[in-house]
């Protein structure tokens, strides 16, 4: 099956690239002694149109010499001008010739009706009274044809008499070339039709004349116009593309001629050959299906074996869609349900949120009550005072922590302004007292001499430190010498370090999400590090862990640099 596949391909192609190749290059042959043909006649027209051209172009200087005509002007009286102007314009061949006075006025022509016309404003008139040379100028009729003319300044003493003008009959060369089959126009410098064998081309631009009149219609009009139609084909003229387009350049202000020739001639004796070359390929096709036609009955049994497989396919498929959109109904109760359920999620996140971040400022609360009753019942009040100063302060750092975690519901904007870090680190220290008194453990704080600016919130900050020094206190419950060391230093950027030397970190993938903790119950809900880095993300900066060289855990805090603005018109 596959092989007389492949094998029909192939005939196929190779009865395509006979047929192709064959259609170029007969066609290559017999168009090209008429294009020949053409180019030799397109050039006859040119020589035609340049010799009548320079034939009349010499006649004006001729006559500008003219004594009797210098004469005429000179003394008004032009009674036998007309008569000598009669009796060269046979010799010359011309459509016409005129004499204007120095007004404009026609005073002798070889047509006497044009006698006293005023021609002042034309510009074969103007041009060749301004110039010392023979001017030529075309211009187009009433009736869309062009006229052409040669003038020249008649002049005597070195002052202007008149003008001679000389009207070029270019016409007649209009008719010889439609005496044949081809359409021919001449085109000026600007690309618009000054002669035609078509009468509607003249004034128009090439396209625009073509879509007037084709040229297969042209050359058409112009065969009827000589011989009778019974003795043309049929068909010659079915096809618009039996046209071959010829263009020469014309050696005179910037004119082409073009020509249309029809060569249907040579496509129909092409075709023929094509037609037998694809004659002998349908029988070579129609031979080779004969011969394939006898394995159609056992194709037509595999066929039917095929279209019922399908039809129990097209079951199967129609039991599966069911399933399918009973399963897609069930998925979407589920994604409802799971909606809701992830509603009740984020509420229960908030309100451990909530208690992990108010249970170290209640804790520290606890400790100076503790502290400021003590120092009451022995009479030291400025002592419990300054107590009652930090559980204010602590209170307040609670409803700043409320305010916060509902800004976390609204993601709103937050108000930063310039923080020194250093106070933010002394701040979190202080708040830690209580823990740091009840246990032995070796803080060392390294902190820059200058500022370390940053540009956030020093609530939020501080809020950032407690937590990483509260996970590194309780970290360091199993170690026999605990130690936490505290590390803020000023570079490109400002870079907090909080050390331990507890056991390190197992899972560091899962270390800063939701809920995440490997602190007994009870003791957190593994909230912290994961609003920590929200924090951290908030102020443009990066929370990272990783353990330590020899132990411990190493968390390290990188934030931008705050680098005041400078009024520079309050500068100057």
């Amino acid at each position: 099956m596959w092989a007389s596949r492949l094998a029909l391909i192939a005939f196929c192609i190779v009865a395509v690239a006979v047929i192709y190749f064959t259609n170029a290059l007969l066609t290559e042959r017999y168009t090209e002694a008429t294009r020949n043909r053409a180019e030799v006649r397109l050039t006859l027209y040119a020589g035609n149109l340049i010799s009548e051209l320079q034939r009349n172009s010499i006649v004006p200087q001729l006559l500008s010499r003219d004594q009797e005509l210098i004469n005429a002007l000179r003394n008004n009286d032009f009674s036998t001008s007309s008569q000598r102007l009669l009796s060269f314009v046979d010799e010359i061949g011309a459509a016409s010739l005129m004499m204007f006075d120095r007004d404009g006025r026609i005073v002798a022509a070889t047509d006497r009706n044009r006698l006293g016309e005023n021609h002042r404003g034309t510009p074969y008139f103007l041009d060749a009274l301004r110039s010392n040379q023979t001017v030529f100028t075309s211009q187009v009729e009433e009736n869309g044809a062009y006229a052409f003319a040669y003038s020249r300044r008649i002049e005597d003493a070195g002052a202007g008499l008149g003008v001679i003008v000389v009207e070029v009959d270019l016409r007649k060369l209009e008719r010889g070339w439609a005496s044949i089959s081809d359409a021919v126009f001449v085109t000026d410098s600007e690309g618009r039709i000054i002669l035609s064998t078509e009468g509607r081309w003249r004034g128009k631009m090439e396209e625009e004349a073509l879509a007037t009149l084709s040229p297969s219609v042209a050359i058409e009009r112009s065969i009827q116009r000589q011989i009778d139609w019974t003795t043309i084909p049929i068909d010659a003229f079915l096809r618009g593309d039996s046209l071959l387009r010829r263009e020469m350049r014309i050696p005179f202000q910037g004119w082409r001629i073009v020509g249309f020739t029809t060569y249907a001639s040579v496509r129909e004796r092409v075709n023929g050959i094509l037609a037998l070359e694809i004659m002998g390929f349908a029988i070579l096709l129609s031979v080779g299906v004969w011969l394939s036609s006898r394995k159609t009955a056992s194709r037509m049994v595999f066929f039917q074996r095929e279209s019922a497989e399908l039809r129990k396919l097209n079951i199967r498929m129609q039991r599966e869609i069911a399933e399918r959109q009973k399963v897609e109904r069930t998925l979407e109760v589920a994604e409802q349900t799971l909606a809701q359920s992830s509603k009740l999620a984020a509420l229960g996140e908030m309100s451990a949120a909530v208690s992990h971040e108010l249970n170290q400022p209640l804790a520290a609360m606890k400790t100076y009550l503790a502290g400021a009753r003590l120092l009451l019942t022995r009479n030291r009040p400025q002592e419990a005072l300054a107590s009652f100063h930090r559980i204010d302060d602590l209170i307040d750092r609670m409803g700043a922590i409320t305010r916060q975690l509902k800004s976390y519901a609204r993601k709103g904007a937050e108000k930063f302004s310039a923080v020194d870090a250093r106070e933010a680190v002394i701040s979190a220290i202080s708040m830690m007292e209580p823990q740091l008194r009840s246990r032995k453990v070796e803080i060392t704080r390294t902190l820059p001499n200058g500022p370390a600016m940053i540009y956030g919130d020093r609530l939020r900050l501080e809020q950032v430190i407690v937590n990483l020094l509260r996970n590194a206190l309780d970290a360091t419950k199993s170690s026999p010498e605990p130690r936490v060391d505290v590390i803020l230093a000023v570079g490109e950027t400002v870079h907090l370090m909080v050390r331990d030397n507890g056991p390190g970190i197992e899972d560091l993938d899962a270390l800063f999400e939701p809920f995440y903790t490997t602190k007994q119950p009870g003791d957190g809900v593994g909230l912290g590090l994961a609003i920590s880095s929200g924090i951290v993300g908030d102020l443009g900066g990066r929370l990272t862990a990783r353990n330590g060289s020899s132990q411990g855990a190493v968390f390290e805090v990188e934030l931008p640099i705050y680098e005041e603005e400078i009024d520079v018109t309050a500068a100057e």
